[in-house]
């Protein structure tokens, strides 16, 4: 027998839809809008939505390449955009690995082993990590400007001092894979011992291998951070050349220079190795998310 829809969830029906149709506009509007202003002649944040005339002159000038101005003269890149994304990246790339480093195997010893202090010391990350970094940027400056006497490669204006400062940000990452490991049956680890295995092999070759999710997870929240943080690497980074892309940015909109189109090029640029790496850890993302907040 077949079902008769009421005529009132119909339109209910064809409401949610709608509803959903909007809030899907809504939301890719902004992203439609720095996409005309890329591609809009000049650079100018006013206009319509679909530009009059199109060019690609600002996508040239994030590239790198050399564009003809209106006066018939070569115009060269303004900043090196290219360079500053390297930059973010090398810098996001290696401090997500350090971070996840750090924290997975302080995570196992918060959930796995038994030692004084143990409930203080997760709540004194807890608590620390509720400060943001800003109100620490004068005893960060300081500390790297003194570090950079002894070890100049970890002082001031280099990727390394960032890493080493991004590293330290690791205690909502300790919960979040602390909670992973201990919805996992200790009996797994336990079945390990007794086939002759240490802890470091039980840790590597049982749990790691299932705690992929929230692993990927972490990686992806720690780089990220980095990749986005702007006060900390300000503070310590100085010279052009060796500027992230969140610090570099600000270049196109300073001292009433307003590269409004440069900048949009730039910014959907820099969006495309986020995008990919969310496409590509997605279906661990998913679930490594919901898995780290069975158990805390």
């Amino acid at each position: 027998m077949a079902l008769v829809t009421p005529r009132s969830q119909r339109w209910r029906l064809l409401a949610t839809h709608a509803a959903l149709i909007g809030f899907i506009v809504l939301t890719m509007l902004p992203l439609l809008m720095i996409v005309s202003i890329s591609l809009r002649p000049g650079n100018f944040a006013g206009g319509s939505l679909i530009p009059k005339a199109l060019t690609l002159d600002h996508w040239k000038l994030a590239l790198g390449l050399s564009v003809m101005g209106p006066d018939g003269q070569w115009q060269q890149p303004p900043f090196p955009v290219l360079q500053w994304i390297a930059n973010s990246m090398k810098v996001a790339l290696v401090s997500a690995a350090v971070a996840l480093l750090l924290s997975v195997t302080a995570a196992y010893a918060f959930a796995r082993m038994r030692f004084r202090g143990k409930g203080f010391t997760l709540d004194a990350l807890l608590l620390l990590q509720m400060f943001p970094s800003v109100l620490a940027l004068v005893a960060i400056y300081a500390l790297f400007d003194r570090i950079g006497e002894f070890v100049p490669w970890l002082g001031l204006n280099s990727h390394w001092s960032l890493v080493l400062a991004y590293s330290g940000g690791i205690a909502q990452h300790i919960w979040l894979i602390k909670g992973y490991f201990e919805s996992l049956p200790p009996e797994l680890e336990e079945a390990a011992a007794v086939d002759g295995a240490t802890p470091l092999q039980a840790f590597v070759h049982v749990l790691l291998p299932l705690a992929g999710p929230i692993l990927a997870v972490v990686f992806v929240l720690a780089f990220l951070g980095a990749m986005i943080e702007y006060p900390v690497a300000s503070v310590l980074l100085h010279d052009e050349a060796q500027l992230t892309l969140a610090v570099g940015s600000r270049l196109f909109l300073f001292n009433q220079r307003y590269l409004w189109g440069d900048f949009a090029a730039t910014a959907i640029l820099a969006g495309l190795p986020l995008t990919l790496l969310f496409l590509f850890t997605q279906r661990w993302l998913v679930s490594g998310l919901s898995a780290g907040a069975v158990k805390g």
